[in-house]
């Protein structure tokens, strides 16, 4: 297994997808995935495909130099959000959940504000254990 293939692997068990939905969201099958997470050759667009879908460093996927994901900016990770929600088809109550939120006013934007703010105050300093 070449360094190129382990670091692929390492990008499907981060992503939390299975192989074939890995393989899915950069239209190639799973038995293609299969093989590169082993020992294929990735081609140039397949190594392309996968940092832009999954937010990797192109630099460390190829030579295994910084870190494995980039840095986004809010603004980035605002559009890479969009794309995936209308590109991917899994996604309906994200695109409905969005939709919902594209028509707030104003003023319900304010209140959502309000809510989430004091949802954050209102965290439980302890995570609450299972009572069995």
């Amino acid at each position: 297994m070449s360094e190129i293939n382990t670091r692929i692997a390492e990008v499907i068990r981060a992503s939390g997808l299975t192989k074939t939905a890995f393989a899915e969201r950069i239209n190639v099958s799973q038995q293609h995935i299969s093989r590169l997470a082993k020992d294929g050759t990735p081609s140039d667009r397949t190594i392309v495909d996968i940092c832009r879908e999954f937010g990797v460093n192109e630099r460390w996927l190829r030579t295994g130099e910084g870190e494995m994901l980039m840095h986004l900016s809010r603004e980035e990770e605002i559009m890479r959000f969009a794309a995936t929600v209308i590109r991917d088809p899994s996604s309906e109550f994200q695109r409905r959940f969005v939709s919902v939120l594209a028509r707030l006013t104003p003023e319900q934007w304010q209140l959502m504000e309000e809510m989430a703010r004091k949802l954050l105050q209102e965290q439980p300093e302890e995570p609450p254990t299972d009572a069995k």
